[in-house]
């Protein structure tokens, strides 16, 4: 009984009373405080001398800076939680930006995102140049007719849809293609160093395609538009530099060498996939 009566005893009871209420207004305190510091961090972040209010753009040839622009503004609009904004040089979604504009615009090769004296968001940007086309993997009766194709860089990556060429503006390929890419980067670059081989020895390669066996053909340019294009055949898993021998002693022989510079237009195939035996045929 004494027991339970000095628990509640008036004193003791008051003193629980009395740290209840420091412990509360500790508490208001702190929220308090947590609420001017959250304010003071919300009203810093919106001075107009610490937000972007500028982009520049750098680097850009083919894509249109209107374009660029219409993203960035998209990403910067609105706020964090409410209060913070996104165009705050400290909070802005620099990876969110990179990120976006290089999936909508596959001819960017490499970009950068930054500030600029903290008012002016600066981006920098390298294009992939066009140096080729890729035209899909059609029938081979089909590789001459106005289908849709796209430019492809010195990697072999595609990317951009082209407009429509007549003549032969771009060496064209056509075949599968891995994960947007032509072949790998280094099956790539053989063919186009081969390609590149060709027109050293005189010929004039305008395609390249891939049959389903693992053959490649490259088809050349003829002046008479009425003959067939005639084409060099091989496989693609030869040694290129040995076809390329093999191909430049064969044209350099007779009778090889002087068929080609009488008739060439009546060319129809070079086959270059069995060693040193070099077979060619002329229309009769």
């Amino acid at each position: 009984m004494r027991k339970r009566y000095i628990l509640n005893s008036p004193g003791l009871l008051e003193l629980k009373k009395r740290r209840r209420r420091i412990f509360l207004y500790k508490i208001f305190i702190s929220l308090f405080l947590i609420a001017v510091i959250l304010g003071s961090i919300v009203f810093i972040s919106r001075d107009s001398n610490l937000n972007i209010n500028k982009i520049e753009i750098n680097g850009n040839k083919a894509i249109e800076t209107k374009l660029i622009k219409e993203i960035v503004d998209k990403e910067l609009a609105g706020n964090y939680f409410w209060f913070f904004p996104k165009t705050n040089f400290l909070f802005y979604p620099q990876n969110i930006i990179k990120t976006n504009l290089e999936n909508s615009f596959k001819r960017i090769k490499d970009i950068s995102v930054g500030v600029k004296n903290i008012k002016t968001l600066e981006i920098s940007l390298t294009e992939r140049e066009a140096l080729y086309t890729w035209c899909g993997n059609v029938k081979e009766d089909l590789i001459s007719s106005d289908k849709k194709c796209y430019f492809v860089d010195e990697s072999g990556y595609i990317f951009d849809e082209a407009p429509y060429f007549s003549g032969e503006v771009y060496f064209k390929f056509y075949g599968p293609v891995d994960n947007e890419n032509y072949f790998s980067k280094e099956n790539f670059k053989q063919l186009v160093d081969f390609k590149d081989v060709l027109v050293t020895m005189g010929f004039k390669p305008i395609s390249l395609y891939i049959l389903n066996n693992g053959d490649v053909k490259i088809f050349l340019s003829v002046k008479n538009k009425i003959s067939k294009e005639p084409y060099l055949i091989f496989k693609i898993d030869s040694d290129f530099k040995n076809v390329a021998e093999n191909l430049e002693s064969a044209i350099s022989t007779e009778p090889l060498l002087s068929n080609l510079k009488n008739k060439y237009t009546l060319l129809q195939y070079i086959d270059l996939r069995f060693g040193n035996k070099v077979y060619y045929k002329f229309t009769r």
